[in-house]
């Protein structure tokens, strides 16, 4: 009588050596349920089903995400961030609608400052541990880093809610008045231009923004020459930001910021960076053992889902 194999066959993927080959040996080496059940949906052909079922772990009784969803604020408690995370992964996989997206937007009103905007820690933070670079204060403003992603994809999604009204225009007001800025705040920017309603005024907004990021030297446009790019306050050492890093598809209104060129080696980078390992690195400072373990499983998915975007091969 044969013997049983000691496990499954490889995937077909797994038997070769290609980019998409060796990330999903990567993911299921090291990343958590939901990034294992993300990478199945958008390149294994897996269920939208399984990554709803994996993210409703982190779902809170207030209608909020917490339980370090996103990697660098620990404990349970719901954040604005976290929330943020959850509502991108809803909108990836068609889901971000109906009463989940109803509850969320109730835990939205209930933690938002005076402004109608979201702070992007909320002070019940401070009870657990987080990074460093996100300071838990006690009367937190409202930021655009936070508002700008969520207010982006309710609007890419046609959802309605009284919510939405004041942080809409917080945002508007937040971008049309940026004189300096830095990277993650242009990123959630673009996130909200790029589904804001009024294309219009998006596309003029967005057209300043990408003089800002040029004057200011925020993007990395030539990969080979990175130090003649300033790093920004507070960031790590070499936590540059690169065309593709604005641009993540190529319809969102910062492609038409760079050059054919400049985007064309920015993703020559962004496939170059992928490590020995299968995964894709952290730019950023890594603070402790568990977020950067967890962090490095999204940078990769988010790395294969914009080269696939540009038409860039995954599988050779």
């Amino acid at each position: 009588m044969a013997e049983k194999p000691l496990s499954s066959p490889p995937s077909p993927s797994a038997a070769l050596g290609s980019p998409l080959a060796r990330a999903e040996r990567f993911v299921w080496l090291t990343a958590r349920v939901l990034e294992q059940r993300r990478f199945a949906y958008h390149f294994l052909r897996g269920g939208a089903d399984p990554v709803e079922a994996a993210l409703t772990a982190y779902l809170d009784e207030d209608g909020g995400y917490g339980h370090a969803l996103e990697p660098d604020l620990r404990g349970p408690v719901s954040q604005p961030l976290h929330t943020a995370h959850a509502l991108r992964v809803l909108d990836s996989i068609g889901r971000c609608g109906g009463l989940r997206v109803e509850r969320i937007c109730r835990y939205l009103t209930a933690v938002s400052t005076h402004e109608g905007a979201l702070p992007a820690i909320h002070p019940s933070q401070r009870a657990y541990p987080s990074a460093p670079f996100v300071p838990v204060v006690d009367d937190p403003p409202g930021e655009l880093l936070s508002t700008g992603p969520v207010v982006g994809t309710l609007h890419r999604n046609q959802v309605w809610h009284a919510w939405l009204f004041r942080a809409t225009e917080f945002c508007w007001t937040a971008v049309e008045s940026l004189e300096k800025s830095h990277p993650y705040e242009v990123q959630a920017a673009v996130a909200f231009l790029d589904s804001a309603p009024d294309r219009p005024r998006a596309e003029a907004a967005a057209d300043r923004l990408g003089r800002l990021v040029r004057e200011q030297r925020l993007a990395v446009l030539d990969p080979d020459r990175p130090e003649e790019f300033p790093v920004a306050d507070g960031y790590a050492p070499g936590e540059h930001h690169y065309p593709h890093d604005y641009a993540r598809v190529p319809d969102s209104l910062a492609r038409g910021w760079f050059t054919d060129e400049e985007l064309s080696r920015s993703l020559d980078f962004l496939a170059a960076e992928q490590s020995e390992d299968g995964g894709w690195p952290l730019r950023w400072r890594a603070w402790a053992p568990g977020s950067a373990l967890e962090w490095r499983p999204i940078v990769t998915i988010e790395a294969l889902r914009t080269l696939r975007a540009y038409g860039r091969p995954l599988d050779g």
